[in-house]
């Protein structure tokens, strides 16, 4: 024990960490033995920017059934889509979810996976300037409950995580109907206002204990590196039977 407990001091010092990996230490572990427990069979993965949440899923979770990207910016959905054509179980979708069924503008970031439907606001910027806006775009946006019907209609564990960059409210809104399926939902929730309109954790945590989903496992994201502040964090709801 006193070596293991020098040997992490020692990684300490290049801003590395060693635990085991368990479910009771490694948030992997947690995740990969949820997956199971669950039964899932199809992950609902919105706003999925470049893909880089199915490289966790195929790559660390050893996740193999169906995957469903949803992406509006043409960019970024451009490199998605190349990668999803060589995987059969992963389909693509050049499109926001959200509350409505129209046309949207969405903000995009200088680092891409910060863009939104919304205006950022201040604190996001001070903390991450690289996110500052480059541009605009005319994207498509559609209530999850207008095509959850033809996506997951044989679906039995649907596991949906949403990083839509403070328009995940928009997002639960226009799955009204569609919850009812989903088991497992995975949200990104901010703690202080970072985009315009938002809502914030204690909302978001109540509006999901009211659709009967229970919290069970909440995991640090976005976080100021010069204060240390936490500014975003991964909260995972489950709606037991």
């Amino acid at each position: 024990m006193r070596l293991k407990s020098h040997l992490r001091r020692l990684f300490w010092k290049f801003d590395y960490d060693i635990s085991p990996f368990t479910p009771l230490t490694h948030p992997i572990a947690r995740m990969r033995q949820r997956l199971v427990a669950y039964q899932i069979d199809t992950v609902l993965d919105v706003g999925a920017n470049a893909g880089q949440f199915v490289a966790y899923l195929r790559n660390d979770l050893h996740y193999t059934n169906k995957i469903i990207s949803f992406e509006p910016s043409s960019s970024a959905f451009a490199s998605l889509k190349e990668k999803a054509d060589w995987d059969p179980d992963w389909q693509a979708l050049n499109m926001a979810l959200g509350d409505t069924d129209e046309q949207g503008e969405l903000y995009i970031a200088g680092n891409s996976y910060s863009s939104s439907l919304l205006e950022m606001l201040p604190l996001h910027l001070q903390s991450a300037p690289e996110s500052a806006y480059t541009g605009a775009e005319r994207v498509q946006v559609k209530r999850l409950d207008s095509v959850f019907d033809d996506l997951c209609g044989n679906a039995r564990g649907v596991y949906m995580k949403i990083d839509t960059q403070g328009f995940e409210h928009k997002v639960l809104n226009g799955a009204a109907r569609s919850l009812a399926r989903i088991d497992t939902v995975q949200l990104e929730m901010s703690l202080v206002p970072l985009y315009n309109g938002e809502l914030l954790f204690n909302d978001l945590y109540n509006f999901m204990q009211s659709k009967g989903y229970r919290l069970v496992e909440i995991a640090p994201g976005f976080t100021d590196l010069a204060s240390g502040q936490v500014l975003q964090v991964d909260g995972t709801f489950h709606r037991f039977k």
